[in-house]
Formats: structure tokens, sequence, C-alpha cells
């Protein structure tokens, strides 16, 4: 079984080494010694969330912290081509459940998008909650799959900011891809040359290149996910019109929450992140 991770602040762990010490405290600390009562001699890794893990032993336990012994360190690179889920707003907690499978999956970024059928609205205060809710989903979804880099969450976009978003992704070399029940080509056979990465052939798995964390400074797949009312023909025509294409992933239309997730996961595969 893997160990489990406890995460602290980017550039927290800059200083590390292996066969030194790190005092785990404050809240991660405490859950890690109060709350999981870890003992000398247990495993565990801490993570930054930009990338740096610790494979780490239990010394003791104290009322400042954990003293982990650190024995080994990996600064974990950045996938080449970044994977960016722009989940529209939905009732209940789909959208949540959503970005939690997505970070599970590995997407790098997520993105809110406030569409036209979106029965939720994000404005004021509940615009900076609901993302701070996004924000703690994606921290906690990125410690259970044991991830060391932590997802993106960008400020949310309406249906001309996501225009924009797109067409942005484009001029950069990347590409756009719109979940829609009505296309007729497959997300499985959308042409991804254009990224330079390489990707999975029919006979087995690929590796891939590794490049900087920083999103603008990637290549990028945006998969757009509709609200539960789906995407209205005026927001389908415009994405295209930005240069996205318009996909399906199979025969059985998917809710809301599970869509994003799958196309990330066959994404995923495509690049050789699974491999």
């Amino acid at each position: 079984m893997s160990a489990p991770v406890f995460l602290v602040e980017p550039g927290a762990l800059a200083a590390t080494r292996p066969g030194g010490t790190y005092l785990l405290d404050g809240a991660e600390g405490r859950h890690a010694g109060v709350v999981q009562r870890r003992c000398a001699g247990e495993r565990v890794d801490v993570v930054d969330g930009a990338g740096v893990r610790l494979e780490c032993l239990v010394g003791a336990v104290g009322g400042e912290g954990v003293t982990l012994q650190i024995v080994a360190r990996t600064d974990e690179p950045a996938s080449e081509v970044a994977l960016v889920l722009v989940q529209a707003l939905a009732k209940g907690d789909r959208d949540e459940l959503a970005i939690e499978a997505a970070t599970e999956v590995g997407t790098d970024a997520v993105v809110p998008w406030q569409a036209e059928r979106s029965v939720v609205v994000w404005r004021g205060d509940r615009a900076a909650k609901s993302r701070s809710r996004w924000l703690g989903t994606v921290r906690a979804a990125a410690k259970q799959s044991r991830r060391a880099w932590i997802p993106e969450v960008e400020l949310a976009v309406d249906g001309r900011g996501l225009v924009e978003r797109v067409q942005r992704t484009i001029d950069a070399g990347g590409v756009a891809l719109v979940l829609h029940e009505e296309a007729s080509e497959p997300l499985a056979r959308v042409d991804l040359a254009r990224l330079g990465a390489t990707q999975v052939a029919d006979d087995g798995p690929a590796a891939t290149a590794h490049g900087t964390r920083a999103v603008g400074q990637r290549r990028e797949v945006l998969i757009v996910v509709g609200p539960e009312g789906g995407i209205s023909a005026r927001e389908l025509e415009a994405l295209v019109g930005a240069g996205a294409i318009a996909v399906r992933l199979g025969p059985h239309v998917l809710r809301t929450s599970t869509a994003g997730p799958i196309a990330l996961a066959l994404l995923a595969q495509r690049l050789g992140r699974w491999g």
C-alpha cells in the first residue's frame, strides 16, 4: 500500500535533502500525530503541491508536530502537455464531484464555467466562497490520490471568457475539445499530433517528454463539459468558431459529473501518462 501523503505549502520543502529531518507542523502535523497517530518508523510522504515529494520515516511525535527522517526526495516534472478541464457550474455537488474525480485522474487545472444553462450562478460573495470550495476539493483529492501536484483552480469564466480562453489555447499550439452528444468525431480519434507529445499507439504505451509547470507556458488540451441541460447551440457555434473541436465520448449520454473525468482518462492514456 502506498504511503499517506501530507501537504505543505509550495516552497516549504526547498531546502530539504535526503538524510536530513523535516518538522511536519500545523494542521498537517496534528493530523499525522494526533488524528492518525503515526508512530516512529512508519513511512509517510510529504508533498508541496508543486512537484516536490519527500519519502520519510516518522522519527518522533511531539507537541510541535511530527519529526520526519528524510529518506529520499523527488522533484517530479510536470507533463509537457497540460490537461485542463473546463467544468460548467452544476446544481447540487455535481460540478465538485467532477473536479474531484478529474484531480484523481490527473488534470492539471480546472476552469469554472458559467454556462447559459447552468442553474447555479456564481456572483459576488458566492463566487469567492464557491471557488474556495473548489480549491479545497482539489487539494483533498490530490492528497487522496497521492499527487505531488495540486491542480490550479482558475477564475470563473462566462461564455465570452471561455471563447477567449479557447482562442488563447489554440494560438499557443494547443487543442480545445467540446464534449457534445451530437458530435460525429470520437474523442479517441482526435488528432493530437500538433501538441508534439508522444501518443499511445495501438500496440502499446509510449513515454512523454516533460517541461515546466506553468500552464501558460505549456501546450494545453482543453476539455469543455456542459451543465445538466447541455451546451446550447449558440455556445457550441461560438466555441467551434474559436477553433474548438466538438467530440463525443461514446454511444451513451453521461452526466456532467462523469463526462469530464472519463474524457481526461482517455486523453491521459493517449498521451502516455498511464503507460
